[in-house]
C-alpha cells in the first residue's frame, strides 16, 4: 500500500497511473504537481488527485512513493528541486523513454536517495497529452521496463515493481544502456518517421490535396506524429547517439529501396518486401523468427 503518491507531471502516463492505483485501492493519497494550473484544476476536480501541490518540492513531502512524469529534458531540474525534500526511506521512480540520461541526471542530483531511485519506463502512452486524456487501464496488460541501478535497494526495487504490477503491467527488467538502443529502433525511430512524412507533406503548397485523400494507411502510420512534440524532442536529443545510428540504418535501407525503384529491379524489391511482410506477420503472431 501507498500512503501518499507524488506525481510530478499530471498528465496522460502520470494521471493514468493514479487512476489505476486508485481505483484497485493500492494508494490512501495522490498528491500532484506540475506547471499548467489549469490541468492540475482539472485532476482535482476529477478525481485524480487529491491534493494539488504549487511545486514540485511541496508534493514530494511526506510522500513514500514519488513518480517523476515530466519530459525527460526537464527531469534534472525537476530532481534538483524535490531532492532537500524526500523524505527518509522514499521511493522514486520515473516514465521517461530514454534512461541513460535519466540515470545520469539521478546520480548527481539524487545522489542521497540513489538507493531507492528505480528508472522505469511504461510502454504504453497515446498522441493525446494532458490529464483529460489519463485513464486507468493505461497499463493494464502493457510492458513496463525497469532499470535497476547497482546501487538499488531490493525492497525498493520490489515497491516500484508491486505498484505497476497494481496497474495490470507486466514488468521486466533491462541494463539502461540496453533500453536506449533497443527503443531507439522500435519506438523513437518510427515517431520520427512519422513525424518526418507530415512535416514534409504539411509544408507543400498543395498540402491540402494530399492530406484530402489520405486513406487509413496514412492515418495508420502518421497517427503518432500527434504526439508531443516537448517530449519527443526531449527524447531524441536525450538518446541521440543511438537514434542517429538508427536512422542511418533506415536510411541506408530507403535508398536501397529507392535504387531497387528507380533502376526497375522487380525481383529485389519483391525480395525485400516479402522479407519485410514475412517479419511483420511473424511479430504480429508475437513470434520473432
Amino acid at each position: 500500500m501507498i500512503r501518499t503518491l507524488a506525481i510530478i507531471g499530471v498528465g496522460l502516463m502520470g494521471g493514468s497511473l493514479a487512476m489505476a492505483l486508485k481505483r484497485t485501492g493500492l494508494v490512501e493519497r495522490v498528491v500532484g504537481a506540475g506547471r499548467g494550473r489549469d490541468n492540475l484544476e482539472l485532476a482535482l476536480k476529477t478525481g485524480v488527485i487529491d491534493v494539488a501541490a504549487d511545486s514540485p518540492a511541496l508534493a514530494a513531502q511526506g510522500a513514500d512513493m514519488i513518480v517523476l512524469a515530466v519530459p525527460v529534458g526537464g527531469m534534472p531540474g525537476v530532481m534538483a528541486q524535490i531532492a532537500p525534500h524526500v523524505a527518509e526511506g522514499a521511493v522514486l521512480t520515473d516514465v521517461g523513454s530514454t534512461k541513460q540520461d535519466v540515470v545520469a541526471a539521478a546520480r548527481t542530483l539524487l545522489a542521497r536517495h540513489l538507493a531507492r531511485f528505480v528508472p522505469g519506463h511504461p510502454i504504453a502512452g497515446a498522441e493525446t497529452s494532458g490529464v483529460e486524456a489519463a485513464h486507468a487501464d493505461l497499463y493494464r496488460g502493457k510492458d513496463v521496463i525497469l532499470t535497476p541501478l547497482p546501487e538499488n535497494d531490493a525492497t525498493a526495487v520490489a515497491r516500484v515493481r508491486d505498484m505497476w504490477r497494481g496497474c495490470g503491467a507486466h514488468v521486466e527488467c533491462m541494463s539502461a544502456e540496453a533500453h536506449d538502443r533497443v527503443f531507439a529502433a522500435v519506438s523513437h525511430l518510427p515517431h520520427l518517421a512519422a513525424f518526418a512524412l507530415m512535416d514534409e507533406l504539411a509544408g507543400r503548397e498543395d498540402s491540402a490535396l494530399y492530406f484530402r485523400h489520405a486513406g487509413s494507411g496514412f492515418r495508420d502510420f502518421t497517427r503518432i506524429a500527434g504526439s508531443h512534440p516537448e517530449m519527443w524532442r526531449d527524447v531524441a536529443l536525450a538518446n541521440r547517439e543511438a537514434v542517429v545510428a538508427e536512422l542511418d540504418a533506415y536510411i541506408d535501407r530507403l535508398a536501397r529501396i529507392r535504387d531497387l525503384i528507380s533502376s526497375g529491379d522487380r525481383e529485389a524489391l519483391m525480395e525485400v518486401l516479402r522479407r519485410a511482410s514475412h517479419a511483420r506477420r511473424l511479430w504480429a503472431q508475437g513470434k520473432t523468427r
